[in-house]
């Protein structure tokens, strides 16, 4: 395992690229604008944005948009989340959420936190609710439906859960950090989590076991970091911990471990 520590100013953010890809077809999205290029490389459609998108999910002939607003709203900067058919970019649905996931036949789930909502709902093709669960996070498809939530409440109620039909929460293991970042799915199902500076693994069955305590934070500490997990070219693992300082305003230091071979 390496450590490097680097000083300097706050991290770009993340590359220009489509919003989603799956199957050949790519969903684009710039302020105000989304569009669609389709398997040959033809720009499908384009259709105007009541916001900026910032990520977009496919499945089965539908898209899911989340935005964000151009003006603070009651929701702070939350924008409509915008249920679309993939084709020829047709509004079918607009929806409220922060963060979704695609679920497979046309189906998503679409997530919100705050003003007293942690709630996570399930939506068929046509934008109708089917199901939901309190629980609310970066989800996570396959082995059923994962979450590692992010409840900003202190102390934090955050555990690693499963979602299960009729609204049904299968609890795992309580989570430090009240905002984790997006985990890494490892082929044969676990979960690689970074919790408060130290890695964790999570089973398929929710078991927990500690990989490494990079730098473990306080909860006093904790408003300061903001981390990332990620493979590396060579099909490793780098985690990275980016370090408001207390009383230097615009000023940062990264933190970041390469931690070897993770599978193939």
């Amino acid at each position: 395992m390496h450590h490097h520590r680097t000083p300097g100013g706050r991290p770009q953010g993340r590359p220009e690229g489509p919003l989603a890809r799956r199957d050949g077809w790519e969903v684009h999205g710039r302020d105000g604008e989304l569009s669609c290029v389709d398997p040959t490389g033809l720009v499908r459609w384009r259709q105007p944005c009541p916001g900026r998108p910032n990520a977009a999910h496919i499945s089965a002939g539908r898209v899911l948009v989340t935005t964000d607003s151009f003006e603070y709203t009651a929701w702070g900067h939350l924008g409509p989340a915008l249920l679309l058919d993939l084709a020829d970019g047709t509004l079918v649905a607009e929806l409220r959420g922060e963060r979704g996931a695609a679920i497979g036949g046309g189906r998503f789930v679409l997530g919100l936190e705050g003003y007293g909502a942690f709630d996570t709902r399930a939506h068929d093709r046509d934008g109708t609710v089917v199901d939901s669960w309190r629980s609310y996070g970066h989800y996570v498809v396959g082995d059923g439906l994962r979450v590692v939530e992010t409840d900003r409440r202190r102390p934090t109620r955050s555990r690693v859960v499963r979602l299960l039909p009729g609204g049904a929460v299968e609890r795992g293991p309580l989570l430090t950090d009240a905002q984790a970042p997006e985990p890494l799915a490892l082929p044969d199902g676990t979960l690689l989590v970074l919790d408060a500076g130290v890695l964790r693994a999570i089973g398929r069955e929710l078991d927990d076991a500690v990989l490494a305590e990079l730098l473990p934070l306080a909860p006093e500490e904790q408003h300061r970091f903001t981390g990332s997990l990620g493979r590396t070219a060579e099909g490793g693992l780098s985690a990275t911990l980016v370090e408001r300082h207390p009383t230097r305003m615009g000023s940062y230091i990264t933190h970041t471990w390469a931690l070897g071979l993770v599978g193939p």
